[in-house]
């Protein structure tokens, strides 16, 4: 029973260890992403930094990267838990080890004084030869054969405990090394965000008096973005209505097609053309009650393509090929302007300039948006799922298209004051926007 308990312990041990080393590479994996996305907005505040006449755009920008960097410190702060988590269970193997070690050592001790007291061979032939019949000599020959198996077996079970001990306390060693190595990263990116945070002040405070300039602008932005969600809205519902006119045609085409059918059976005549099933079909429409602008009533066929597309949450990928979160989902205060909140209904994305926006799912393009000669937006239908594509400058793609998951819709526009590229994407399950960060691969 004891050993039993000893394996069981050791099993749940080392499942314990392979599930924190899955964790720590994950981990590693996160703290490599977020390190990369902070040398992005790294590069974009300095590209920014040169171009832009306005400080409120390095706020922002400045703000996520302080964002990026907590983020880090605390996958960092995660894996040194980790880490002492395994140094702990490590530490306990090694003393059980050592335990194991010196209860070994003394049993072969004592072994090898009795081996040593009965070392000559004519006391042990003498043992073997004082029996009182043939059957003990020749248990007592067993025993001194099975004593000698023992004694090697013993020898070499130390030889393997003091090897496993060798390996735990190098092991030890290298997790304690980490540690240090990840409180050491942390502790330098402490200091970093301090210093970022001053820098961000310094900026908020150089411009709090043109705050009434500023929130002025941001009121005409917010305004702007406003009137844009109606257009996209908008669009989104007459893309609702349409496909509610389509699949309720369909229904009516084949009601009038059966009951064409049936009559013609009955009557004994042909079957009604085309055209006057048609016709029927439209007055079935006309007379049934008008089609919903708000929910799509899924066919089939796009009933698969809606489940295809929900059940790829969280791990559709971003609608650029590289780039940083800029302004996330929401209502959340302004970076510079607390007071004031801002609205997003979706997540803006600062990529490289010349970068294009790509379909994150397959689908139908169900309309294109011209809001300016540089500001178009593309609207792509996935059953009753709607991802939308804005503030491009180019479209590669027209209504009714059939687009594959990252085929490219058009170019991202950059804009000539602040030199940035930025992306609005938005998703909706139909007039109802989500928040694309549960979404997207990795946000």
């Amino acid at each position: 029973m004891p050993k039993f308990l000893l394996s069981l312990i050791l099993i749940c041990v080392t499942s314990l260890l392979w599930s924190q080393e899955s964790q720590q590479e994950k981990l590693e994996q996160r703290k490599a992403q977020i390190q990369q996305e902070i040398r992005d907005n790294e590069k974009l505040l300095q590209s920014v930094k040169k171009k832009e006449k306005s400080a409120v755009n390095v706020v922002i920008i400045q703000a996520n990267k302080i964002k990026l960097k907590e983020k880090l410190i605390n996958t960092t702060e995660k894996q040194a838990k980790l880490l002492s988590n395994d140094i702990y269970i490590n530490q306990l193997q090694i003393n059980k080890l050592n335990r194991e070690l010196t209860v070994l050592k003394q049993d072969y001790a004592e072994m090898i004084v009795k081996s040593y007291k009965s070392r000559s061979q004519q006391s042990r032939a003498m043992f073997v030869l004082s029996s009182n019949s043939f059957l003990q000599a020749y248990k007592r020959a067993q025993y001194m054969k099975q004593y000698t198996g023992y004694r090697k077996m013993q020898g070499e079970e130390i030889k393997s405990k003091s090897n496993q001990l060798t390996i735990h306390n190098e092991k030890l060693g290298v997790q304690k090394s980490a540690k240090q190595k990840l409180i050491i990263e942390n502790e330098k990116e402490r200091l970093s965000l301090l210093k970022d945070k001053q820098e961000q002040q310094k900026v908020v405070n150089s411009i709090k008096k043109d705050k009434n300039k500023i929130a002025a602008e941001i009121k005409k932005k917010q305004q702007e973005a406003r009137t844009i969600d109606r257009q996209i809205n908008r669009l989104i519902k007459e893309a609702i209505a349409e496909a509610n006119r389509k699949a309720a045609m369909e229904k009516a085409m084949e009601k009038a097609k059966a009951e064409a059918e049936a009559r013609a059976k009955a009557n004994n005549t042909k079957v009604d053309t085309k055209e006057e099933i048609k016709t029927r079909a439209k007055a079935i429409v006309s007379s049934s009650a008008p089609v919903s602008s708000s929910k799509i009533e899924l066919t089939p066929e796009a009933k698969i393509l809606s489940d295809n597309f929900k059940a790829n949450k969280g791990r559709l990928p971003w609608p650029v090929e590289k780039g940083v979160v800029s302004s996330t989902y929401g209502d959340h205060p302004h970076p510079v302007i607390s007071s004031l909140m801002v609205h997003n209904s979706g997540v803006e994305i600062t990529t490289d300039q010349g970068a294009t926006a790509r379909a994150v799912f397959a689908g139908e393009v169900t309309s294109v948006q011209i809001f300016s000669p540089v500001n178009k937006s593309v609207v792509i239908q996935h059953g009753d799922y709607f991802t939308v594509y804005t503030n491009l400058r180019e479209v590669y793609v027209r209504q009714g298209d059939k687009v594959n998951i990252k085929q490219n819709l058009g170019k991202i526009r950059t804009n000539g004051d602040s030199g940035k590229t930025v992306l609005k994407f938005s998703i909706s399950q139909n007039t109802t926007y989500n928040n694309p960060a549960s979404w997207l691969f990795n946000m």
